[in-house]
């Protein structure tokens, strides 16, 4: 048994020097995986006491298979939770913004402007009621409720990939009628 294991064995039995030297341990090791993938020093020293703290939690289930790499990828994978949170809050943001931008230019507009977008509008909807159920209803979830495609995916029961590939299909289908219907 290496040295890593004889002080999970401490840990887990309550010895708190024993988790410490974990810590000091491998301190640079999991911020340096953080780093990489977050490129943030200040988001990695949060997400690395992070990382010990579900390494404190989790130790009583660890295997004894090798702690660096158990302890690297819980490392990355809080990294990458974070990433995707990241992307979800951005991505958000965007909507919200650009639905303000359309809002006022809405208002610089002639009335002939706003009768073609609210026409153009009404044949969109029309498109999308000839689509499958399932493509409605992420069209629907992402565009009009503003979703991302994680919060779809757990409300549809599927996955991600799923969704992101019923919202390239929907699209592909409306952008194929549009044009036909454009001449």
């Amino acid at each position: 048994m290496n040295s890593d294991d004889l002080l999970v064995k401490r840990a887990v039995s309550g010895d708190k020097t024993a988790c410490e030297k974990l810590v000091q341990k491998y301190q640079a090791y999991v911020f340096a995986i953080i780093l990489n993938l977050t490129g943030d020093s200040f988001t990695a020293e949060n997400l690395a006491q992070e990382v010990f703290l579900q390494m404190y939690i989790s130790l009583p289930r660890y295997r004894f298979e090798g702690f660096r790499t158990w302890l690297g990828r819980i490392a990355a994978r809080k990294a990458i939770d974070w990433k995707r949170k990241q992307q979800r809050i951005q991505e958000r943001e965007r909507r919200l913004a650009d639905r303000e931008r359309l809002k006022l230019q809405g208002g610089h507009g002639g009335i002939e402007e706003k009768l073609i977008r609210q026409e153009e509008a009404e044949k969109v909807k029309d498109l999308c009621r000839r689509l499958p159920a399932s493509y409605q209803r992420v069209i629907s979830q992402y565009y009009f409720a503003g979703k991302s495609y994680q919060e779809i995916a757990g409300e549809e029961g599927v996955a991600v990939k799923t969704v992101e590939t019923r919202l390239y299909r929907a699209r592909k289908k409306l952008q194929a009628w549009w044009k036909e219907e454009q001449g």
